[in-house]
């Protein structure tokens, strides 16, 4: 059945009122509540890069081409105008939906309580109306010309389509590359990539992670270092354990314990001795002979140990790698730690270990840089930490004659913590991005996650906080997050986004 002219002009109003309505709505209610709109783009995984221009562009968009609606003159234009912007709209929650790395909560008024797949639907229906709209607006009524004009408004809306879905791909690519390799200081907030799952009072905020072995995480004590609390997952099946040893006259100070396979270590670089053992029966087997003086190490065999010690110029910070077999050997890597003040606080930092990759990882408190070495100590990369501070914040004092290095005043953390699991690292920063809630800083301690094998920015969430206190230490399983906080031992369980992360092709 031919429809009349009346009828097509009626529908036609009906499209372009219903057009005006939705754009002045979406626009209104995004400039009404704008700070949580750039808040929303900003988490976008699509446009997180470009979220502060996009943020304004798009509701003035969307007011023009409501101008261009209501003015007949232009209708035609307007009509083009819509049609290509719901396009860009469809394709974005298609590509969320389909090729992200996360599904971000949905956004905007009314439209906010539609699930992405409902919003997917909404906007293919306003691209069917558009879409009938631009044909009836553009066919003629003398039908000698009808199907010729007919045919070129057809190709106008095929070009039209292929044109917005590519601005959208291309935003889409261009915005991955930038968050993952030169992030703007923006963070990505998935939906739940860990659950809360357990927690318990230590009693104590003297414990520290001393590894993880068969599905249990095993804390280590400062107050009594030869103590080893251990539980599963759920924070049950708690066993203790003491370490059989004879320290005889050694000046201990600071020991700690670290569990590597089927061994254990004791450590104090204040002596300094490393002790083996085996967790089988948590006794003492073999002292490591040869090892110099140092103030953080890690064992990567059961033979070798990096360390960082003093030992540089002006007793500057320097990383090495020990091995006692066959025979005792000390290798110095010098030009790993970059001095930026006085080489000793600005180079201080976390040293980690991934057994997976076989690398060493130092990451500096205070700054925005992270050293990937080998296990013989060779440089691997120097990655970057997506906050802006790339020169320490300091101010250091000299003391007796030049001697001896003090704070003169409290120094701004960058990275206050830090765990690898696999290929992935584990950060606690301590400094706000853009768009970040305020309250979210107030009542969390915020971990970035970084992918070591590219080098790239991954994603962040928030571990909330069990009182006034402040976190003391991290450790990451290949199903859970565990964190020290205060006197609490907190547990969440990773999901699948982190989990499928991990895996090392």
């Amino acid at each position: 059945m031919k429809l009349t002219v009346k009828t097509k002009n009626v529908i036609l109003d009906i499209i372009c009122l219903l057009y005006v309505l939705l754009f002045v709505y979406a626009a209104v209610s995004k400039l009404l509540d704008f700070e949580n709109f750039e808040v929303q783009l900003g988490k976008s995984p699509l446009l997180s890069a470009f979220a502060s221009w996009v943020s304004w562009l798009v509701p003035v968009i969307e007011l023009l081409i409501v101008l261009l609606l209501i003015i007949p003159k232009f209708q035609s234009a307007g009509l083009f105008a819509a049609f290509s912007l719901m396009t860009m709209f469809t394709a974005y929650i298609f590509i969320v939906l389909h090729y992200s790395s996360f599904v971000p909560c949905s956004c905007g008024g009314v439209l906010e309580k539609m699930s992405w797949n409902s919003h997917l639907i909404f906007n293919m229906a306003f691209l069917l109306f558009g879409a009938l709209a631009i044909v009836i607006k553009n066919t003629p009524t003398n039908t000698n010309r009808s199907f010729k004009k007919r045919f070129l408004t057809v190709k106008q809306i095929t070009i039209s389509m292929i044109g917005s879905v590519a601005i959208v791909v291309i935003l889409f690519l261009s915005s991955e590359d930038i968050m993952h390799h030169e992030n703007p200081f923006i963070r990505r907030y998935p939906q739940h990539p860990v659950v809360f799952s357990n927690a318990m009072d230590l009693k104590f905020n003297s414990y520290y992670f001393a590894g993880y072995r068969n599905n249990r995480i095993h804390l280590g004590n400062y107050t009594n270092p030869l103590h080893i609390v251990s539980m599963d997952t759920a924070l049950r099946n708690q066993q203790n354990a003491k370490i059989s040893f004879d320290p005889k006259k050694i000046p201990f100070k600071i020991v700690t314990i670290s569990i590597r396979d089927s061994n254990f270590f004791l450590m104090d670089g204040s002596v300094p001795t490393v002790f083996r053992g085996s967790t089988s029966d948590w006794k003492i087997t073999k002292e490591l002979k040869g090892i110099p003086y140092f103030t953080l190490a890690v064992p990567l065999d059961s033979t070798t140990i990096s360390f960082r010690s003093n030992n540089a110029k002006k007793s500057a910070n320097v990383l090495g790698v020990f091995s006692a077999n066959p025979t005792p050997k000390i290798t110095y890597k010098r030009d790993l730690l970059q001095q930026q003040i006085d080489g000793i606080f600005d180079t201080d930092g976390t040293l980690l270990y991934s057994e997976q990759l076989n690398k060493m990882v130092y990451l500096y408190y205070y700054r925005n840089e992270f050293i990937i070495a080998d296990k013989n100590g060779t440089l691997d990369s120097r990655g970057h930490t997506i906050d802006t501070i790339k020169q320490a914040k300091l101010k250091v004092s000299y003391l007796k004659n030049g001697t001896q290095a003090e704070m003169s005043s409290p120094p701004f953390v960058v990275n206050a913590h830090a765990t690898i699991c696999q290929k992935l690292l584990f950060v606690h920063s301590k400094v706000k991005g853009k768009y970040e809630n305020h309250k979210l800083w107030e009542k969390s301690f915020i971990i970035d996650v970084y992918d070591l094998t590219k080098n790239a920015y991954l994603l962040s969430f928030p571990i909330y906080k069990t009182g006034d206190t402040e976190l003391n230490s991290l450790f990451v399983s290949s199903t859970h997050l565990y964190a020290i906080i205060g006197n609490d031992l907190v547990v969440y369980e990773l999901k699948t986004i982190l989990t499928k992360e991990m895996k090392i092709n």
